[in-house]
């Protein structure tokens, strides 16, 4: 079964009103609470708690879905992919820009 996203959702493949463009198809399992958000701005605007990075070490957790096709991937996994390992969508590379409030 698929993982429920939370947040100001726009569409079925993860996109949300902070980021939906054709490559906005990530959602990110947030260390603090193990729910998925398409973003941060989406968890700190909808969550009733701080958000907090996965701590190092952590990079075997499944933490990141793909919005498309429904693949958990590990941290480690998805820090090396510039797509699904799974169907081959492409993610945006910019998300690279918010790693650290994601991934320790």
């Amino acid at each position: 079964m698929r993982p429920a996203v939370h947040g100001p959702v726009v569409d079925d493949e993860a996109r949300c009103i902070h980021y939906r463009t054709p490559l906005d198809v990530v959602a990110i399992r947030f260390a603090c609470c193990g729910e998925y958000y398409p973003c941060h701005r989406c968890h700190d605007e909808t969550a009733d708690h701080p958000s907090r990075p996965w701590p190092a070490g952590s990079d075997h957790e499944l933490a990141v879905l793909c919005g498309v096709c429904g693949t958990e991937l590990t941290i480690a996994s998805y820090r090396g992919a510039d797509a699904c390992p799974r169907c081959a969508a492409p993610f945006n590379p910019r998300c690279a820009l918010h790693y650290p409030l994601y991934f320790g």
